[in-house]
């Protein structure tokens, strides 16, 4: 069983991935790499978004088990549960969740494209729809729990 430490820490990276490629992709992008990450997907999406996204988690990671070595909570995050095993397993498995949540963000805005659609619903005016609130968690929710079965 995990608690809510993990949960929040699972939703927390997904978050933390998409921020970072946001700030990172506006400030940086095609500066490096000219060529975009999946212009006929998402054109907006550079290289040194998905770059900056993974050293977001990376920090974000790193913060987290600082905090919870001090506030000895009783249920372990998933960065707790992962750096325990070593940081060369740590460190590969938060660059491939963060690699999946912007996997599961290009698999939804594939969707829309094929449905012809801009946004997934008019719920959230602006934001894409509700699915794009939860796109990158989709694989990421999953994907974490067989992570901590399997390590």
């Amino acid at each position: 069983q995990r608690g809510v430490n993990f949960l929040l820490s699972v939703l927390v990276l997904v978050w933390a991935a998409d921020v970072f490629a946001y700030f990172f992709g506006k400030a940086l992008g095609g500066r490096w790499i000219k060529t975009k990450l999946a212009a006929s997907i998402s054109p907006g999406k550079s290289w040194e978004g998905v770059l900056g996204g993974m050293l977001g988690v990376l920090l974000v990671a790193l913060v987290w088990v600082e905090v919870d070595r001090r506030l000895a909570l009783p249920d372990s995050s998933f960065y707790s549960l992962l750096f325990a095993k070593g940081w060369w397993v740590a460190l590969p498995a938060l660059l491939f969740m963060s690699a999946m949540s912007v996997v599961g963000d290009l698999v939804e805005s594939l969707v829309k494209r094929s449905a012809g659609m801009k946004d997934s619903s008019g719920l959230l005016p602006g934001h894409g729809g509700v699915l794009d609130r939860v796109d990158a968690l989709l694989p990421a929710l999953p994907l974490a729990m067989m992570l901590v079965f399997w390590i």
